[in-house]
């Protein structure tokens, strides 16, 4: 009877101490201050498309901002997701456990155009005035600073990076890393791939039509008729023989994710090898080492790598190690 009573303490006290175990992890992982400021949305839309209901309204402009209490900050990660499409900070939200435990903030940034592009530096400026007011307003540190992309958001990264240095801002962050998850770099190749589509009518043609009408409309014609016009709006493009783009990202660490998926694109697309965006990121690498940038790393992610059925930019993001990626970023600190 004695040793039973025994047990039963015993295990009482065991279930008692893992759960305050538990608890004290849980609370040490999550011990994090999530602020959040959005405006609210104007009624206003952009037109994408020639249809007469080809119009998406206007999403809020703001930001998210994670920061690691009771420690002093070493870095911010910035992300320049979109307030409808990324829901706020969906991508952002899956560094915040190993960026606060690594004293790094992690502020998510969204501008009022829904996909945005970035086809003007209008855009871009309103992301850095953004960026620069949370900067001041919680005495964030201007030093360890990395842009993280996934998809379209990869692009944006690529861009403001461009447009703040051609202008020279008072503001000037000092990036230190570029971190690229599956995005589109080359945005006449991308032409290319959806007009394929269209032609094909294969598979859901609403990207294709929207993507193509903007490119067409804010480019000013096709790779065909305006070709350069497509080189100055990639980052990096295979097309281009300059390439002059590349020099703005030759002093930073630059890490890509690509998942090929050559496999699931054939059978359930029958889409080929240039179809996807992984040629735009290892082309956007070579041209970076040729241009003597040391700090270049490529990570392919594998079918093994990744269980999803679904293959796209998030669920390439969803597999990646996110422990592995803080350990790089905290090696490229000053």
């Amino acid at each position: 009877m004695y040793n039973q009573e025994q047990n039963h303490t015993n295990k009482a006290f065991r279930l008692f101490f893992l759960l305050i175990l538990f608890i004290s992890c849980y609370c040490e992982s999550f011990s994090q201050d999530i602020i959040e400021l959005y405006e609210e949305a104007s009624n206003d839309s952009i037109r994408i498309g020639t249809g007469e209901n080809d119009f998406l309204p206007f999403i809020q402009s703001g930001y998210t901002l994670m920061l690691p209490e009771e420690k002093e900050i070493k870095g911010v990660l910035i992300f320049l997701e979109d307030s409808g499409y990324d829901k706020k900070n969906k991508n952002a939200k899956q560094l915040y456990s190993q960026a606060a435990e690594s004293s790094f903030a992690v502020l998510s940034v969204s501008t009022e155009i829904p996909f945005d592009f970035y086809f003007s530096k209008n855009a871009a400026l309103s992301s850095h005035k953004l960026i620069h007011q949370v900067f001041n307003k919680y005495d964030l540190p201007n030093k360890n600073i990395f842009f993280i992309g996934i998809g379209l958001s990869g692009h944006r990264a690529l861009k403001h990076i461009e447009f703040m240095k051609e202008d020279n801002y008072e503001f000037q962050l000092n990036v230190r890393g570029i971190v690229i998850c599956n995005s589109v770099l080359d945005w006449a190749s991308e032409w290319y791939k959806f007009d394929r589509e269209k032609r094909n009518k294969r598979n859901n043609l609403w990207e294709p039509t929207f993507v193509n009408y903007m490119l067409e409309t804010h480019l000013k014609g096709t790779p065909k008729t305006n070709p350069e016009s497509y080189y100055d709006f990639s980052a990096y493009s295979y097309f281009d023989e300059k390439n002059e783009n590349i020099k703005f990202y030759t002093n930073y660490a630059v890490r890509a994710y690509i998942e090929p998926a050559i496999q699931y694109w054939l059978k359930k697309h029958l889409k080929t090898m240039y179809d996807n965006n992984s040629p735009d990121m290892v082309g956007l690498l070579a041209e970076l080492a040729l241009a003597g940038n040391k700090h270049t790393e490529l990570i392919v992610l594998q079918p093994e790598d990744n269980a999803s059925q679904k293959k796209n930019p998030e669920s390439t993001w969803n597999a990646i190690d996110k422990e592995e990626l803080m350990g790089w970023i905290k090696k490229q600190m000053e």
